[in-house]
């Protein structure tokens, strides 16, 4: 599709694009009003549209945001990026979203977009603790005005938010011991997660903490999505002898729990009386199941303003200081860690 230009309408007005692009900005002092007339109509009759990229580019600002996430198959993120819209719309912003896919590679190349189409911020939740960081390190020091949420890089000069997942886990281990509950089985994140070490070293110190001793057949690293929980639970059972079943379940991500706790109904395992289960929410899914699932749920409305505030100030004056926020989540107990 051709897009019609100033040069477009100064070809079949007979006139210089200067006089045709005064005529457009209505410049009543430099043109006459019976020009600007006959460029208004000539415009509209081929179907001229303001460039508002090139319009903006000569302001030093193209009034978008690129947000990039990691996948799109838990609610969260969407919700999240609606929430952010929503916020930069208010402040005359336009998001633009991509999807990595867990793949630090088309992560790299969704950055490298938005930075072709000049965009004045990222809100980025990584894929990867580690593989980009020479990439972002060298965006920051250009200047390029860059948040990160949920899921972080450690050590780059840059703003970030995300809920404290140490504690989050922390209080979840704990309402699981104080049911009674001491062999734990974890279906834990990849390594490569940012939240995974945290998450993890709270599992450590909570049973350090209520002196319960660590046993690594108890931790299954896996995927995030319902059939790694569904394998990983699968795989448990079929190598555990009974005298080493666990009584608790506690997942990295809800839709770990949602594969993980069909396999147990199909088994014939009763939740909560033989395996309490609890789990990190990104979804709704934890709540529509039954037994619905005690949860820890990140606040997405405060992590959505933080993040653009966070941005904003940095568009505004690079100089700003960074800021690394750390919030606070919410546990949910439900019916999957209550024993009648």
């Amino acid at each position: 599709m051709k897009h019609i230009t100033i040069k477009d309408i100064a070809k079949v007005l007979g006139i210089s694009k200067s006089t045709v692009s005064r005529a457009l900005s209505s410049d009543s002092q430099n043109v006459s009003k019976e020009t600007i007339r006959k460029v208004l109509d000539t415009a509209d009759k081929m179907g001229y549209r303001k460039n508002e990229m090139a319009v903006n580019l000569r302001h030093r600002s193209t009034k978008t945001i690129g947000i990039i996430l990691p996948e799109a198959e838990t609610s969260f993120y969407m919700k999240f990026t609606s929430m952010v819209q929503h916020l930069l719309q208010l402040k005359g912003y336009r998001l633009l979203l991509a999807i990595s896919d867990e793949d630090f590679i088309n992560e790299r190349s969704n950055v490298e977009l938005f930075d072709k189409y000049r965009v004045d911020g990222l809100l980025i939740s990584t894929c990867h603790n580690k593989a980009n960081y020479d990439f972002y390190e060298s965006f920051i020091k250009r200047g390029i005005p860059i948040v990160f949420f949920d899921r972080i890089i450690q050590g780059l000069e840059c703003s970030s938010v995300k809920s404290d997942d140490y504690k989050a886990t922390f209080f979840l281990m704990e309402h699981l011991i104080y049911d009674g509950r001491k062999r734990i089985l974890y279906l834990a994140g990849p390594d490569h997660i940012s939240t995974t070490a945290d998450r993890m070293r709270a599992y450590h110190d909570t049973l350090s903490k209520h002196h319960i001793s660590y046993d690594p057949s108890l931790v299954i690293v896996t995927g995030t999505n319902e059939e790694d929980g569904a394998a990983a639970m699968t795989a448990f059972l079929d190598s555990c002898p009974p005298q080493e079943m666990c009584d608790a379940l506690f997942c990295f991500t809800d839709l770990q729990a949602v594969g993980a706790k069909k396999v147990l109904e199909k088994r014939g395992i009763s939740i909560p009386e033989t395996i309490s289960i609890a789990c990190m929410s990104g979804t709704r899914m934890a709540a529509l199941v039954s037994p619905a699932i005690t949860t820890v749920e990140r606040p997405m409305l405060k992590m959505s303003e933080e993040a653009v505030r966070l941005l904003l100030a940095k568009i505004e004056d690079i100089n700003t200081p960074s800021e690394k926020v750390v919030l606070p989540a919410e546990m949910f107990i439900r019916a999957s860690t209550r024993r009648k």
